[in-house]
C-alpha cells in the first residue's frame, strides 16, 4: 500500500522527533503505527450503494470478512451517503473514507443488539457501538470523509438547552416529553442503551487520522484497555446541547497521541479515565504515556479532563500548545469520595484560552456528590476509595476571561498536593480559591479579577 505508507512516513516525520517525544518531561515510548497489508477493496464491490437510502451494512460485514480471508486490507469508500448498521472491525484491516464519502449509521435500534460493555467506567447492557473492534491489532480508519452517528434519534434532550425550532424538530421524532415539559425521551429503551460512536477494546496499533466524527448517540471516540493509539488530526464534533457527547474518552490506554484534533461537543472534550470505583480498582490499568499537542477545543464542559471515572489512575501524561476556545472550563481535574485512583505526573504548558464560563484550571473532589463548596465536609479515613490528585506541572497558560481563574477543591483527609504553576496569566470576573491544598508552588502567577461577581 504506497499511499498509506507514504502517509504514516510523513506522519512519523511530523510527531516523531524532538517536538513531541524528546520534549516529554517522562520517558515517553514511540507510539506504534498499524500495519496494514497492501490489498484494497471497495465498498460497492459489496453491492453497497451511497444513496442515503439502501442499507449497506451487510457490503461492510462481507468486506470486512473478504479482507480478513487475505490477511487484511483496506476497504476503499467512494463518495456519497452510505447508511448502515453496525460496523464490526477485523484485525489488520484499514476503513478509507474518500473526500466526500459520509458513512451514515441508521436510526433504527433494532439494528444495533444489546450487548455487555463498558460505559461510563463500569459493567453495562449498551446497544452495540456502530464503529467496534475488540481484542484486534492494526485497525484504522483513514481519508478525508465523515461518520455520522445520527446521535439526535437517540439522546433525551432537555428544553433548556435548545430553541423552539430545534424543540420542534427533536420531539416530532416521537418519544415523550416530561410533565412539566423540561426534558424529551426518545421512544424505546434508546436513551438508556445508546452507544458511544467508536468503541475500540483492548486493541493494539489503532490510527484514526483525517477523518470527521459526529453526532454520536454518547460518547464520541472511546478507546478502551488499548495500546499504541493515535489520532491525527480528527474533527469531532456534536451538538452543544447533545448530553454525554464526549469527543474523546481514553479510558485505561497506554502509549497514545492526539495530535492536531479539534473537537466541538456537548461535554468533555479531551478527556482522561481509566474505570470508576470498585470496577475500575480491580481493572488497575492507568492511562499512561500519553501526548495531547496542538489540539482544539470549542463547546464542551472542559478542554482537558482527568475523571471522575479515574479509579485506576492516570500518570505519564504531556500536554501542549493547545487552545480551549468557550469551553465551561479550561483544565479540569474531577472525581470524588469512592474512586480511589491516584493522578499524578500531568505536565500541561503553552495553552491558551478564551471565554471559559466556569474556570480556568480546575480541580474538584466533589464531583455529582452533592456538597458545594462552603458545605462542612468531615473528615474520613483514607482507604483505597480515597481519590488522589499530585505532582501536576501547569505552566505557560493565557486565558482572557473565566470565572474563577484556580479553584482547587480538594478532600480534608487527602489534599490535592504538588501543583505547580508557572507563568499563569488569567483574566477572571472572581477571585482564586485553594480549599483543601498543600505544598501549591506558584511563579509568576497573575490572575487579574476585573467585574468581580
Amino acid at each position: 500500500m504506497l499511499l498509506l505508507s507514504a502517509c504514516f512516513s510523513a506522519f512519523a516525520a511530523t510527531v516523531g522527533g524532538d517536538v513531541s517525544y524528546s520534549k516529554a518531561p517522562f520517558e515517553m515510548p514511540v507510539v506504534k503505527q498499524p500495519s496494514i497489508p497492501d490489498y484494497d477493496v471497495d465498498i460497492t464491490d459489496f453491492g453497497a450503494m451511497g444513496d442515503g437510502v439502501t442499507l449497506c451494512t451487510d457490503a461492510f460485514r462481507q468486506a470486512f470478512e473478504a479482507l480478513e480471508k487475505k490477511g487484511g486490507g483496506r476497504i476503499n469508500v467512494p463518495q456519497g451517503v452510505w447508511l448502515t448498521g453496525p460496523i464490526v472491525f477485523r484485525s489488520h484491516c484499514e476503513l478509507h473514507l474518500e473526500t466526500g464519502a459520509v458513512i451514515l449509521f441508521s436510526s433504527d435500534e433494532k439494528l444495533f443488539p444489546l450487548t455487555e460493555t463498558v460505559f461510563e467506567g463500569v459493567k453495562a447492557m449498551r446497544r452495540l457501538s456502530p464503529l467496534s473492534g475488540e481484542n484486534l491489532t492494526d485497525i484504522a480508519i483513514t481519508g478525508n470523509g465523515a461518520i455520522d452517528g445520527n446521535g439526535e434519534f437517540w439522546r433525551p434532550l432537555k428544553r433548556a438547552k435548545v430553541t423552539n425550532g430545534q424543540w420542534n424538530a427533536i420531539t416530532a421524532n416521537g418519544g415523550t416529553v416530561s410533565k412539566n415539559g423540561s426534558l424529551w425521551t426518545p421512544p424505546g429503551d434508546r436513551a438508556t442503551t445508546r452507544p458511544n460512536l467508536l468503541k475500540f477494546v483492548s486493541c493494539k496499533r489503532v490510527l484514526l487520522q483525517g477523518v470527521t466524527f459526529k453526532d454520536s448517540p454518547a460518547w464520541n471516540l472511546h478507546p478502551l484497555m488499548c495500546e499504541d493509539v493515535i489520532l491525527d488530526h480528527v474533527i469531532v464534533r456534536s451538538p452543544e446541547y447533545a448530553q454525554n457527547s464526549d469527543a474523546l474518552d481514553l479510558e485505561s490506554c497506554r502509549n497514545a497521541l492526539i495530535i492536531g484534533c479539534i473537537f466541538d461537543v456537548g461535554d468533555d472534550g479531551i478527556c482522561i479515565k481509566s474505570g470508576r470505583d470498585e470496577e475500575g480498582r480491580k481493572r488497575g490499568m492507568p492511562t499512561e504515556n500519553v501526548i495531547v499537542e496542538d489540539c482544539t477545543v470549542f463547546h464542551g464542559h472542559g478542554g482537558f479532563v482527568v475523571g471522575s471515572e479515574m479509579s485506576g489512575g492516570a500518570r505519564n501524561i504531556y500536554v501542549r500548545n493547545c487552545k480551549f476556545l468557550g469551553t465551561d472550563n479550561g483544565l479540569r481535574f474531577k472525581s470524588t469520595r469512592g474512586r480511589g485512583g491516584v493522578v499524578e505526573k500531568i505536565y500541561i504548558e503553552n495553552v491558551s484560552m478564551t471565554d471559559i464560563s466556569g474556570d480556568a484550571i480546575l480541580f474538584n473532589l466533589y464531583y455529582a456528590s452533592g456538597i458545594k463548596r462552603g458545605d462542612p465536609v468531615p473528615e474520613k479515613a483514607v482507604d483505597e476509595t480515597t481519590p488522589s490528585f499530585r505532582d501536576i506541572h501547569i505552566s505557560n497558560v493565557a486565558c482572557a476571561g473565566s470565572n474563577h481563574g484556580i479553584m482547587i477543591n480538594g478532600l480534608p483527609e487527602m489534599p490535592v498536593k504538588n501543583i505547580y504553576l508557572k507563568d499563569i496569566r488569567i483574566i477572571a470576573h472572581s477571585e482564586s480559591i485553594f480549599d483543601y491544598c498543600k505544598d501549591i508552588y506558584q511563579e509568576n502567577v497573575n490572575v487579574m479579577v476585573i467585574n468581580a461577581q
